[in-house]
């Protein structure tokens, strides 16, 4: 490839892709009694919903300055242009810190060329974007019309995801501990998405399954040529769950693709165990 692409932990692909594809791999941390462990290299997925199950309360934080730097070094160093794609700045500071770095290493080396694009996107969300970018790299297209493909990209993906246990979301802020105990009360569960790069609420809807037959609705209202299209699921270590709106997905859309990956440790840690996030395109790209 003549561009290096470079993703976060928070796009929610699998370690394996990073290593098959040549991507640069930039983890955020968690925070687990008392230890700052790497998302993917230190601590797995699994290991946070086990945790929280049993009441522990998971932090986590951005990429360290110091990395950023030492990756856009040893890159400008090479010589190689590169193209980040970042987790979105309206949930982490990755964003502006990764901007920050990039500008101090620009004044060494003011003829790198290095791209980054806040996708306004999450999880798998910002996954295909990531995806999407390798394949662009592969086919040789040079920076600027990865980056300007990438970001039009990003405009188009739709974000729609439920959770199981409000009370992750209260201890995150979400929403209010009133409103956790309530719904877990009733079976309610929020439908969520995402607008410019923030979460918000859609709708709050009882039972499992009629969640489900919304999300397809909302697919239908939303996508386009979704038949066209890889979809993507992240499941927060309900795999069962995820299974099952993927044979809804295929049943209703006959998709080229369903992808299926957890959802990492760091946005793992706000959504909790059980969520369940649909990705796909609104438009033509």
């Amino acid at each position: 490839m003549n561009v290096h692409i470079l993703a976060d932990s928070a796009s929610d692909l699998p370690i394996e892709f990073f290593e098959e594809n040549s991507v640069s791999f930039l983890p955020l941390s968690v925070e687990i009694d008392g230890k700052q462990l790497e998302d993917q290299k230190e601590i797995k997925p699994k290991e946070i919903y086990d945790a929280m199950r049993e009441g522990t309360v998971v932090k986590t934080s951005q990429i360290s300055p110091s990395l950023f730097k030492d990756v856009f070094t040893d890159l400008a160093k090479k010589g190689t242009p590169s193209l980040y794609v970042c987790f979105s700045s309206e949930l982490s500071g990755t964003y502006q810190t990764a901007m920050m770095i990039r500008n101090e290493v620009l004044e060494e080396f003011p003829e790198f060329e290095l791209s980054i694009i806040d996708s306004k996107c999450a999880s798998l969300g910002c996954g295909l974007a990531v995806k999407y970018a390798v394949d662009l790299a592969k086919g040789g297209q040079p920076l600027s019309k990865i980056e300007a493909a990438v970001r039009n990209y990003c405009k188009k993906i739709e974000h729609i995801f439920t959770v199981d246990n409000l009370e992750y979301l209260a201890r995150g802020g979400r929403i209010s501990k009133a409103s956790a105990f309530v719904g877990g009360l009733l079976n309610i569960k929020p439908l969520l998405h995402v607008e410019d790069g923030k979460l918000v609420p859609l709708e709050k809807i009882r039972g499992r399954k009629k969640v489900f037959r919304r999300i397809i609705e909302l697919m239908k209202e939303r996508g386009v040529n979704l038949e066209n299209q890889t979809i993507a699921v992240s499941h927060g270590d309900d795999e069962e769950a995820a299974n099952e709106m993927k044979a809804l997905i295929q049943e209703a859309f006959s998709p080229k693709e369903v992808y299926v990956n957890l959802v990492g440790a760091v946005i793992g840690a706000h959504s909790g165990p059980g969520t369940l996030a649909i990705f796909f395109l609104n438009d033509e790209v």
